[in-house]
């Protein structure tokens, strides 16, 4: 990584095509070696066990009382998550799939860091549903809403969550990370994630590649310690369109990642973290790997047995 950072001192202001490629390369969550233990939502396997659980919610439903879900059309759930009719709601993602932000200085002069603001995808999409509908499909209670559906309890999770617990059995104990509180099947690979990000955040590698970055920016007349920082300004927050202020901080910033080889850098970095996590915890990861793989076999029975 130091010679990334020697090497990268020396290019021109335009960057060498070659390292640019590579930076855009790193950054994105496939690049990862943990990403090997979090499934693809577009993925044949993921697609079908989304299927599968909503097969299995339908019967739930119906059991529940609501028959009208007897002739709920799976083409219209596909690829939806559940919400709640009348709340606020936002995209289910956390953010974009550049996971060290921007580094492509031409798109970020004309978006700043707008580019960056979680969105939806068409994997991830909200479909809203009546209070009495979302409480048994997801088994999440507003106070004063009833348990109950119908006179019949709604199960743990909602029919949704006694679906997956069919098809990949029982879910593993929530995790905490950060603030957050992350539950389901994933858990396992998100928290080691987190784990990784926060001992490599940590290692002098990655704070020198933060203060060649923040070198760079102060050149260029903005006074940032790290990417993060600038990313998260304030400033850019409550706005529909990006300012001229924030494209301009946005450039600078791709443009000085580009210059510096901070994302070769920092990806070094956190990568070697995260191959540290999966030899320490193989055997968890393979489980959760195994389970997938049933709860796919078990997703295509359920649909052959359907048609």
């Amino acid at each position: 990584m130091t010679g990334l950072l020697a090497v990268s001192a020396c290019q021109v202001a335009g960057g060498d095509d070659d390292a640019d490629d590579g930076a855009h390369r790193l950054n994105t969550m496939r690049a990862f070696p943990l990403q090997a233990y979090v499934p693809d939502p577009e993925a044949a396997d993921s697609k079908a066990v989304g299927t599968a659980q909503w097969i299995l919610a339908r019967r739930c439903m119906v059991g529940l009382g609501f028959t009208g879900f007897g002739m709920l059309d799976l083409r219209t759930v596909e690829s939806t998550y559940p919400v709640r009719q009348g709340t606020l709601h936002g995209s289910s993602r956390l953010g974009d799939d550049s996971p060290y932000g921007v580094d492509d200085p031409d798109l970020a002069a004309q978006q700043g860091y707008h580019n960056l603001l979680p969105r939806e995808q068409e994997s991830e999409r909200p479909l809203e549903w009546p209070a009495d509908q979302h409480i048994a499909l997801t088994g999440t209670f507003q106070s004063g809403d009833s348990h109950e559906a119908h006179g019949r309890p709604v199960p743990e999770g909602g029919c949704l969550g006694q679906a997956a617990r069919q098809l990949y059995g029982p879910e593993p104990a929530p995790v905490k990370i950060g603030v957050l509180k992350l539950s389901g099947y994933y858990s396992v690979a998100m928290q080691l994630w987190a784990e990784a990000q926060k001992q490599a955040r940590k290692d002098p590698a990655w704070k020198k590649a933060d203060r060649a970055w923040s070198d760079c920016m102060r050149d260029k007349g903005f006074h940032y310690p790290d990417p993060d920082r600038a990313s998260l300004d304030t400033d850019w927050f409550g706005r529909d369109k990006p300012s001229v202020k924030e494209k301009k901080t946005a450039a600078a910033d791709a443009r000085c990642k580009l210059d510096t080889g901070y994302i070769q850098a920092v990806f070094a970095v956190e990568s070697g973290r995260q191959k540290a996590v999966i030899a320490g915890h193989r055997k968890a990861l393979e489980d959760r790997r195994v389970m997938n793989e049933k709860a796919a076999v078990k997703a295509r029975k359920i649909i052959a047995a359907e048609n």
